[in-house]
C-alpha cells in the first residue's frame, strides 16, 4: 500500500512547520498545544530544511543545558532528514524507520515540498491487519510448494518403512 493511500494520510492535520530562525521556546509551545512529536524546518520554498524532534529537545537542548528562548530550531535540529514521497510503499518506509530508529517521517511531493507527516504511531494500524492479511494470502500462495515437500517426505518414510518391513 502507498502512503497517500492510507486513511491517515488524508485526514491529518497539517505539518506543523517554522523557519530556521525560530526559537525553540515557539516551537515547544506549538508541539505541546497541538501534542505533535516533531516539527519540520522548511525554507521559505517549502522544502525542508530540517526537522526537530522530542529526541532532539532532549539531547541537544535539555543535555546541554541551552536556554529555549535564547535557541533557534537551526541550533538543534536535526539536517539529514529522511524524507519519502507519497506514492512509496508503507511497509518500506516502516522497515526503514525501525531499522534507522527514527519515529517521523516527512512526506514530499515530486518536486520536493512538504506536503505531510507521518509517524510510525500512523503506520501502526495498517501493520496488524495489513501483516496478518499478506501472511495469509502468501501461506496460500506456498502452500503448493510447501505441500509438494511434505508429501515427497511422507512419500519418503513410507518408502523406507516398507523396504523395512519386507526386508525383515
Amino acid at each position: 500500500m502507498k502512503i497517500n493511500e492510507r486513511k491517515e494520510y488524508s485526514s491529518k492535520s497539517e505539518p506543523l512547520t517554522f523557519g530556521s530562525d525560530t526559537l525553540i521556546s515557539e516551537a515547544v509551545a506549538s508541539m505541546s498545544e497541538y501534542n505533535y512529536g516533531a516539527v519540520v524546518i522548511v525554507n521559505d520554498d517549502n522544502t525542508i530544511a530540517g526537522i526537530v524532534s522530542e529526541r532532539d529537545i532532549m539531547k541537544r537542548l535539555v543535555n546541554e543545558n541551552k536556554d529555549p528562548s535564547a535557541t533557534t530550531v537551526a541550533d538543534i535540529m536535526t539536517t539529514n532528514v529522511r524524507c519519502a514521497q507519497e506514492d512509496d510503499l508503507v511497509v518500506d518506509w516502516l522497515r526503514i524507520m525501525s531499522n534507522e530508529r527514527f519515529r517521523h517521517l516527512p512526506i514530499t511531493n515530486k518536486e520536493g515540498k512538504l506536503v505531510n507527516l507521518m509517524s510510525q504511531g500512523d503506520f501502526v494500524s495498517y501493520t496488524w491487519p495489513e501483516l496478518i492479511s499478506d501472511i495469509k494470502a502468501k501461506s496460500f500462495e506456498s502452500w503448493g510448494v510447501g505441500h509438494q515437500v511434505i508429501m515427497l517426505v511422507v512419500a519418503m518414510l513410507t518408502y523406507a518403512l516398507l523396504v523395512q518391513f519386507f526386508v525383515n
